[in-house]
């Protein structure tokens, strides 16, 4: 969310066969995607030639509360909407719920800060009516099966989730609490620490402390219960904790929209080993629009088709193609865009042809690494 807006923000394979794990006291073997050609054609065929793309994040409701509407169908100067994401093709579009720490009311067009609580109900309420005024169109979806019968239907699909964990405050029950209201996906932190662990930070021994006690506790309950653990704008130490929770419970997480540190040094970026670590636990990183996440001079302000096409060779370079995504963080970011809004991305996937990736490799990355997670990920 509002990456880095002047006005908002200027912030900071795996050889096992199989892995034993307890999900509601039952154990169950769950194999390792591996990455020859016979398993990438199973990674979840089910959704194969179904839909156009999945984005994993967007912070359109944060735009459709500060312009007062009630649904987000139609809205002015953003970078999705229900009729662009119907333009567009969309298959499922991930909405984010951003609770920020910070008394910043403006960012959502309100004269005082409320409580996550308040706030979170708000942008709820709008992700409701829309559902609700807007059945025909778009449709909830809390895992795979909910995702494929909407596509049957015509539908698209719509994926609740919070940016910043600091409103389960500690308590075990919250987190019972969002999943019971359609949470599907926890971005642990944003750019403050919270009870779930340290956001990453310029400063290297902030940057290694990872998940507090009551975090690591909460990352193993969202996984039992289906809710997908996200990673971006968490710290390396924390991210390093989520990748020991994944191992042992065989469940991916994801680093919904965060970019290669390798091509540009912002901290919200994954390093080589931690591709490798992601896609290793079968997760995906969702490619980030943000200038400042795809330029390695951060004074460039420019978001460029070809630049976010080295991100993606990149990832697909050091983790395999399984773990490349996408999560543009529409309308939670700032700059100059080639993609300037949802209906163009298929300039990428186009891009992406011409980089020399197969129909079946951009569909990867379109959609079927981002399913396969819904289907191994959330329940």
């Amino acid at each position: 969310m509002y990456e880095n807006s002047g006005n908002r923000e200027n912030a900071v394979q795996n050889p096992a066969a199989g892995i034993l794990y307890k999900v509601r006291g039952f154990f169950i073997i769950r194999k390792r995607q591996g990455s020859s050609p016979e398993n990438k054609k199973e990674l979840c065929p089910e959704m194969e030639k179904m839909m156009r793309y999945i984005d994993m994040h967007c912070d359109t409701l944060g735009s459709a509360l500060a312009q007062k509407t009630e649904t987000f169908l139609e809205l002015d100067r953003t970078m999705v909407d229900g009729l662009r994401l119907q333009q567009a093709e969309a298959g499922a579009q991930f909405f984010a719920m951003f609770l920020p720490q910070r008394n910043d009311p403006d960012w959502f067009g309100l004269e005082e800060m409320p409580s996550a609580e308040v706030l979170m109900r708000k942008m709820y309420d709008i992700f409701c009516h829309t559902m609700e005024q807007y059945g025909d169109r778009f449709a909830a979806a809390h895992n795979a099966e909910e995702l494929k019968q909407n596509q049957n239907e015509g539908k698209i699909s719509a994926f609740l989730t919070i940016e910043n964990g600091s409103l389960i405050d500690g308590k075990m029950d919250k987190i019972r609490e969002i999943y019971d209201l359609g949470v599907r996906l926890v971005t642990l932190t944003w750019n403050d620490d919270n009870c779930l662990g340290h956001c990453h930070s310029q400063k290297p021994e902030e940057m290694s402390r990872g998940l507090t006690g009551f975090g690591k506790e909460a990352v193993r309950y969202m996984q039992e219960l289906g809710i997908l653990v996200d990673v971006s704008h968490l710290s390396d130490g924390g991210f390093r904790d989520v990748a020991e929770a994944s191992r042992r419970s065989g469940v991916p997480f994801v680093a919904s929209h965060s970019n290669c540190r390798a091509l540009a040094p912002a901290t919200r970026n994954l390093t080589d080993a931690m591709i490798r670590e992601l896609a290793e636990c079968g997760g995906v990183a969702g490619l980030n629009l943000e200038p400042t996440f795809l330029n390695e001079d951060e004074t460039d302000k420019v978001s460029r088709i070809e630049r976010i096409c080295d991100h993606a060779m990149h990832l697909i370079d050091r983790g395999g193609i399984e773990c490349v995504g996408l999560g543009t963080d529409f309308d939670g970011i700032s700059g100059e865009f080639e993609i300037s809004d949802c209906t163009k991305l298929p300039l990428l996937f186009d891009a992406l042809r011409k980089r020399g990736l197969s129909e079946d490799a951009v569909e990867q990355i379109a959609y079927q690494n981002t399913a396969r997670v819904i289907r191994d990920g959330m329940r």
